[in-house]
């Protein structure tokens, strides 16, 4: 199974792309989408939106991974970031691919063992388990292979259910 995961944003988007199954994931690639500061938000969106649907069309991923919106104290870089995961679901959707939206807690569960770990500790876990010298950069790439890595986890289970556009680690 070929999974894209992605961290969203409207600045930096990071993505990771995993083969995945039941025994082993491999790292195809990783790295970021980057939008310039000081730029109409209409053309960052189209941005976003066109630099993803041809990672979809590079890649195509059997499923793609997402972070569910997290709001923490900034509402204000929230909204950007919920105006920037929607063009990547639009995106996701007109290429057809079934999206599975996980919190930030179910990825740190499935990566690290447990959902308070902190980021050090799953970059160091997302290098253990692709095998890799280093963890990927930036942090954001990082983040979107971990959300690869959970969905991996997650849809090569027993209990798996592939049915649902949206989907809880187990």
């Amino acid at each position: 199974m070929r999974i894209l995961g992605i961290d969203p944003g409207i600045a930096t988007i990071g993505f990771g792309v995993l083969d995945a199954d039941r025994d082993s994931v491999r790292l195809v690639k990783c790295g970021v989408i980057e939008t310039p500061a000081h730029t109409a938000l209409s053309a960052r969106l189209e941005q976003i939106y066109d630099d993803m649907l041809d990672l979809l069309e590079l890649f195509k991923p059997d499923a793609v991974s997402i972070e569910e919106l997290f709001f923490n104290t900034n509402i204000t870089t929230g909204i950007a970031v919920a105006h920037g995961r929607g063009v990547i679901l639009l995106a996701c959707r007109k290429a057809g691919v079934t999206v599975y939206e996980y919190t930030p807690l179910q990825v740190k569960q499935a990566v690290v063992g447990y959902g308070r770990a902190e980021k050090k500790q799953v970059m160091e876990m997302v290098k253990r388990i692709c095998r890799l010298s280093a963890a990927p950069r930036p942090d954001d790439a990082a983040d979107a292979v971990a959300l690869a890595i959970c969905h991996a986890r997650s849809a090569t289970s027993l209990l798996f259910k592939g049915d649902r556009e949206t989907c809880s680690t187990i």
